[in-house]
């Protein structure tokens, strides 16, 4: 019963982490429905699990690091990885995907009610997988330096770099990391996903926005990240932030304005 007790642990640990995954499953589940989007989970916390394994021993790919285990009796960690930091991949690589699709597919709707047909091909395309990687790597600008500083928020000091890092404390090989281990994540999924589609058919129902749950949540997690940053004082840090943000918002605007095929 102890991993129960540390499951409980997790979520009052990191009750952020969970929101925003269970945001995830509900648009994944419409998106794919529930066995597509199990699976990309399960795909996706495997990747990341055996990248971060892999890091905290021989630095790649995201370079030498290592988790403090001061909280190693309050929630669940798998070997010297804890369980929440792996399981924040799965959403955050989706919503990076889906933002992806609403870049690279013709838009159709009227207001807000943006909607785009599912292309298979385009959806497993080098193009949309490097883009999504992209997209989760620049997620990483903004979420890694402040959860460095976690001992300055409700986060707390959960891990640290053998050396110190080229851009607020973080070294630019956790960023290639992050391309890396997202392009891996969907390089793995596309190839299931391909095996599903015979047998596994995809949800047919249309609901209203339907391209844009999963962007949403993306800048929901950005704000997230940077009213943290406010919160803390790194300013700096903010405004940096702030920018990449909005260079990514301003070109969906400019995607959805542009579109031909958007009334």
């Amino acid at each position: 019963m102890e991993i129960f007790s540390l499951l409980w642990g997790t979520l009052l640990l990191r009750p952020y982490v969970f929101v925003f995954l269970a945001f995830f499953l509900s648009i994944a589940i419409c998106h794919w429905g529930l066995a597509r989007s199990l699976l990309f989970s399960v795909i996706a916390y495997t990747v990341a699990f055996i990248s971060e394994y892999s890091s905290t021993r021989n630095g790649f790919p995201y370079g030498f690091y290592s988790y403090i285990e001061n909280t190693r009796h309050q929630e669940l960690w798998i070997s010297n990885v804890p369980f929440m930091d792996s399981l924040s991949f799965t959403f955050l690589i989706y919503i990076s995907l889906t933002l992806a699709l609403v870049f690279r597919s013709p838009l159709k709707g009227q207001g807000w009610d943006i909607r785009i047909d599912r292309n298979a091909a385009l959806e497993r395309s080098w193009g949309t997988i490097f883009l999504a990687a992209f997209l989760f790597m620049m997620l990483d600008v903004i979420i890694d330096p402040v959860a460095f500083l976690g001992d300055r928020w409700f986060l707390g000091k959960i891990y640290t770099y053998k050396e110190a890092g080229e851009y607020f404390h973080i070294p630019l090989t956790n960023f290639a990391g992050w391309f890396i281990v997202g392009a891996s994540i969907l390089l793995c999924w596309t190839r299931f996903d391909r095996l599903l589609d015979e047998k596994i058919p995809l949800p047919t129902r249309s609901y209203f926005a339907q391209a844009m749950w999963g962007p949403v949540l993306y800048f929901g997690v950005l704000a997230f990240n940077l009213a943290v940053t406010v919160f803390i004082g790194e300013y700096q840090m903010a405004l940096s932030g702030l920018a990449i943000s909005s260079i990514t918002a301003g070109a969906l605007v400019f995607k959805i304005r542009r579109s031909k095929n958007f009334t």
